[in-house]
C-alpha cells in the first residue's frame, strides 16, 4: 500500500447519484467516508437521466397511487415492501434536493412544476428542462465538496478484499493516473457503479457503463437477481443509440408509423404513448417487423408542440436529433427505435442496501432491491438513487461503527499484480473492441425486445466462444499510466460474464413478464413464475434458483394501459 494511503469506515465505489447520496448520508452519521470512481465524479452516467424524478407531491396525488403505478409497471415482479418505501420517501427526497439547490422547473404560481411520464396515473415527474440528472449530479457534487468527502478520482476497482471470515473489508484498485495497484481498506463497501449497458450494442448508456460493480459482487459470491429484465427504451436514435428523453412524450409527442398512424392506440388505447416502456417498445418493434416502419424505425412527431415549447422544455432532445439524425424536430418527425437502456436486475439487496456478504452494500442500478421488477417506470431511476442511496449510506455507517479496523494481507495486491502482468505478457492476438462489438450485436439481436429459446441458445453459444477467445485478448499498450487499452480489457471480462448471466436467466424464466418477452412462452405465468430469479457463482458455474416476490397489498391483475 502506497505511503500515505489510509483506510476508511465506509468506501463508496461509484460516484453517480446513488454513490454521492450514500456518501453524504454516511458522513452525516459521523464516520469517515471516501468515494472512488473510474471517472471524474461529474462525468458519471447519472448525467444522462434527462426526463425527471418522480414523487407524489401534489394534493391530488398520493404515495399509494405512485406505489401502485410502480407495482403495475413492474408487471407485479417488484417487491412491494421496497416499492412502498420508494413512494413514501419520495416527497422528502425531492424537498432535500431542492434544499441542496437543484433548480427544478416551477409553474406559473411559483410551485414546483411536474410533467406526465409513462405508466403514471398523475403528473408526478419533477424536472429541470430535459437534463434533470445532470443538474442533480452537479448540485450533489457541490455537497460532497462542501462536506469534505474524500474522493479517489479515476481509480478502477479490480477486486473486493475480504477478511478471513469472508466479510468485505476494502478493495484492490488500479490508480489509473499512476498505474499502481493499491489496497484501500474499509469497514464497509457500498457498490454504486451503475448498470451494464455496454453489454449491448448500441445502447443509450455511456461507454463507461460496463457492469463493474455487479461483476465484482458476483465473483465475491453475492447473488444477482432478475438479470433477464433488461429495459429497451422506445425512443433511441438508430445511428448511435442516443436517447431522446421520455420527456418528449410527456410533453405530448406522438409516435407514428410510415402511414402517419398513431399505432399505440392498438396496444395501449388509454395511455397511448405514455404506456409503460416495455409495452411501447414492443408495439414499435411490431410495426417495424411487420413493414410499417421507416428504415427500421418508427417516427417521433413533436411538430404540433410548437417551437417555443420545444425550446423551453426539450432543448437537449432537439440538439441530439439535429446533431445525430440531421432532423429539426420543430419541423419534421425524427426516426426512433427501441434501444437498450437500463438493467432492472442487479446485486440482490434488502431495503437497506445490504447484500448477503457482510460488509458489502449496493445501491442504484447496480443493485436489485427490487423496486422495478420486470419493467422500470420512467423517472423512478433517479428517485431510486437518492432514496436507496441514502438508506445504504445510513446502514453502512451504522455497520462500520461496530467493526474493528480491517486487517488485510498484501497478497490481495500481489494477486492482482500477477493478473495484470499476465495480460501484458500475452502476445499480440485478439482485440477487445472486436469481441465487445460481437457480444453487443448478438445480445441486441437475440436477447432484446423479443426472445426465444432458439435465439437465446445461439447467444449463449456465441458468448461461450467469446469467453474462450478472451484468453487470447492482448493489451497492445504496455504503459501503466492512463492505459485505456488495459481498462477496456478488464471491462470486457466483466461484461462477458454478465452477458452470460443475462442469457442463462432469460432461458430459465419460461414466461413473458415486463421487459422479458419470450415468443415461445408469450403469456405471463403467475402460477409458476411470480418469483425472482437468482444466479450465484459456484465453482465457475452459474447456479440458478428462485425467490418469492414480496406482496403487501396489490395482487397481480391483467396489465392494461
Amino acid at each position: 500500500m502506497r505511503a500515505g494511503m489510509r483506510g476508511h469506515d465506509v468506501l463508496v465505489v461509484g460516484a453517480g447519484l446513488a454513490g454521492m447520496r450514500a456518501a453524504l448520508e454516511a458522513q452525516a452519521k459521523g464516520v469517515d467516508v471516501a468515494i472512488m470512481s473510474k471517472v471524474y465524479p461529474v462525468r458519471s452516467h447519472s448525467n444522462a437521466a434527462q426526463g425527471g424524478i418522480n414523487a407524489a407531491l401534489s394534493e391530488e396525488d398520493s404515495w399509494e397511487s405512485h406505489a401502485f403505478d410502480t407495482v403495475k409497471g413492474s408487471d407485479y415482479l417488484g417487491d412491494q415492501d421496497a416499492i412502498e418505501i420508494l413512494a413514501k420517501e419520495a416527497p422528502q427526497a425531492i424537498i432535500e434536493l431542492e434544499n441542496f439547490g437543484v433548480p427544478f422547473n416551477r409553474d406559473e404560481t411559483g410551485r414546483l412544476g411536474s410533467r406526465n411520464f409513462g405508466g403514471a396515473s398523475h403528473a408526478r415527474t419533477y424536472f429541470v428542462g430535459d437534463f434533470t440528472g445532470q443538474a442533480i449530479l452537479h448540485v450533489m457534487y457541490e455537497q460532497l465538496l462542501k462536506h469534505g468527502v474524500t474522493s479517489y478520482d479515476e481509480w478502477f476497482v479490480l477486486e473486493l478484499a475480504r477478511d478471513d471470515e469472508g466479510a468485505v473489508r476494502g478493495v484492490v484498485a488500479l490508480d489509473i493516473k499512476r498505474g499502481t495497484i493499491e489496497l484501500v481498506p474499509a469497514k464497509a463497501v457500498i457498490l454504486a457503479t451503475g448498470g451494464l449497458g455496454r453489454v449491448y450494442e448500441p445502447s443509450t448508456n455511456a461507454l463507461i457503463v460496463t457492469g463493474d460493480g455487479m461483476a465484482l459482487a458476483y465473483r465475491a459470491g453475492a447473488p444477482l437477481m432478475d438479470m433477464e429484465m433488461v429495459q429497451f427504451h422506445p425512443t433511441t436514435l438508430k445511428s448511435n443509440g442516443a436517447l431522446l428523453s421520455e420527456a418528449a412524450r410527456g410533453e405530448g409527442a406522438y409516435l407514428i408509423n410510415k402511414h402517419g398512424e398513431r399505432f399505440m392506440k392498438k396496444s395501449a388505447p388509454i395511455k397511448m404513448e405514455l404506456a409503460s416502456r416495455d409495452v411501447v417498445s414492443r408495439a414499435e418493434q411490431i410495426e417495424i417487423n411487420e413493414g410499417r416502419g421507416v428504415d427500421g424505425c418508427v417516427l417521433l412527431d413533436m411538430r404540433h408542440l410548437g417551437a417555443a415549447k420545444i425550446m423551453e422544455r426539450l432543448p437537449q432532445v432537439r440538439e441530439l436529433a439535429l446533431e445525430f439524425a440531421g432532423v429539426d424536430i420543430i419541423h419534421e418527425p425524427v426516426p426512433v427505435r427501441p434501444g437498450m437502456h437500463y438493467q432492472m436486475g442487479g446485486v440482490k439487496t434488502d431495503v437497506w442496501g445490504q447484500t448477503e456478504i457482510p460488509g458489502l452494500f449496493a445501491a442504484g442500478e447496480t443493485a436489485c432491491v427490487s423496486v422495478h421488477g420486470g419493467n422500470r417506470l420512467g423517472a423512478n431511476s433517479l428517485l431510486e438513487t437518492v432514496v436507496f442511496g441514502k438508506r445504504a449510506g445510513a446502514k453502512a455507517a451504522e455497520y462500520a461503527k461496530g467493526q474493528k479496523e480491517p486487517r488485510l494481507s498484501q497478497s490481495w495486491v500481489t494477486d492482482q499484480e500477477k493478473r495484470i502482468k499476465a495480460l501484458f505478457d500475452r502476445p499480440p492476438g485478439e482485440k477487445a473492441a472486436a469481441l465487445r462489438l460481437e457480444m453487443g450485436t448478438i445480445m441486441t439481436r437475440n436477447v432484446g425486445v423479443f426472445r426465444s429459446a432458439e435465439g437465446l441458445e445461439e447467444a449463449r453459444e456465441t458468448i461461450l466462444r467469446l469467453k474462450e477467445r478472451f484468453a487470447r485478448v492482448s493489451v497492445q499498450d504496455k504503459g501503466r499510466v492512463y492505459n485505456s487499452n488495459l481498462l477496456s480489457v478488464l471491462e470486457l471480462e466483466n461484461m462477458l460474464e454478465l452477458a452470460h448471466v443475462i442469457i442463462e436467466s432469460a432461458l430459465f424464466r419460461t414466461e413473458s413478464r415486463g421487459a422479458h418477452y419470450r415468443t415461445d412462452y408469450p403469456e405471463r405465468d403467475d402460477e409458476n413464475w411470480l418469483k425472482h430469479t437468482l444466479v450465484r457463482y459456484r465453482d465457475g458455474q452459474h447456479e440458478l434458483s428462485t425467490l418469492p416476490v414480496t406482496i403487501t397489498r396489490w395482487q397481480p391483475q391483467v396489465r392494461q394501459y
